[in-house]
């Protein structure tokens, strides 16, 4: 029988599992892996004018994400700050298989930036695994959306943005989502396209940002759909290649140049999320039985006594 007069029983929350958790969240069976990210370049090709890395800054942004881990950088290039080093600080420990989980701080496959991750970890022996990059990713499409924003290019209000017109520039009609890294890099910016066009309400293609053939072609596309205003948006952080080459590339094609995406808060996310994908991956998700799906919001119904 049900006893009225008893209290429910208190029930503690219990952490979501299967297709419904928290895509931050991750099994803690394992402890908490240091997390590495590689920034494509030697150091000196990462700083900003203020003299700060891009390693640097997405490291502090990452962990607003992950307090509870070890967040750190190293580049792929040079000995300076260099992934080699970061690696060798790793500690190991007995009671946890996973030492490190590295994170390219590129936003499309790079070929030149995986064969240099994968040397510097075969060379350390630590136990790490390498996690994808930043991109595909929406998220990286609204922070594309951002900065062409930023610049005055596009409107952005649609990312509940104060819209910022700069002086003397006029809206874009048309973009390049220029990609570092070969074809793979290519592709994956074309979905970044789709993505970001869907935001912008304008025709948004992808190009090599390493083949003057690819941006050539990419420019003349969209002038022949009557674009008049054509800007390029570079797909990458920064350091993968240097500004004076960006701004010269597209003033032989007549077009803006937006701001490369640098250290973002969108990006710190990703790769945080790069992070959760890799340690959820070693476990098995087992879907929630009965007993651990919550009750319906306001639901009257009681254990029976």
């Amino acid at each position: 029988m049900r006893n009225s007069d008893r209290l429910p029983p208190r029930q503690l929350p219990k952490r979501r599992s299967g297709r419904h958790r928290n895509p931050l969240s991750f099994d803690n069976w394992f402890g908490t892996p240091a997390l590495i990210m590689a920034v494509p370049g030697p150091a000196d090709q990462a700083r900003g004018a203020d003299g700060e890395s891009v390693g640097a800054r997405m490291a502090d942004l990452v962990r607003a994400y992950r307090p509870e881990v070890s967040v750190s950088y190293g580049h792929t290039e040079g000995d300076e700050e260099s992934l080699a080093k970061a690696l060798a600080e790793l500690s190991g420990d007995d009671d946890s298989p996973l030492s490190g989980v590295v994170v390219p701080l590129v936003t499309a496959p790079h070929e030149q930036v995986s064969a240099a991750i994968e040397a510097a970890v075969a060379a350390s022996g630590a136990s790490v695994r390498v996690s994808e990059g930043l991109g595909p990713h929406p998220m990286l499409a609204e922070a594309l959306h951002l900065r062409l924003a930023e610049a005055g290019y596009v409107r952005a209000d649609r990312m509940r943005l104060i819209s910022v017109v700069a002086r003397d520039t006029s809206m874009a009609d048309g973009v390049v989502v220029g990609a570092v890294g070969g074809e793979g890099a290519v592709g994956a910016a074309g979905v970044t396209a789709v993505l970001l066009a869907a935001r912008l309400g304008l025709t948004v293609l992808p190009a090599d940002l390493e083949s003057e053939a690819s941006i050539g072609q990419t420019v003349e596309q969209l002038r022949q759909g009557g674009c008049r205003r054509p800007v390029i948006a570079p797909s990458a952080l920064g350091p993968e290649l240097p500004a004076d080459e960006l701004g010269a590339l597209a003033e032989r094609f007549g077009a803006r140049l937006g701001t490369p995406l640098g250290a973002d808060g969108l990006l710190g996310k990703i790769a945080a999320l790069r992070y959760a994908e890799i340690l959820n991956s070693l476990g098995v998700e087992q879907p929630p039985t009965v007993d651990e799906l919550p009750a319906p919001v306001g639901s009257r119904h009681r254990p029976e006594s």
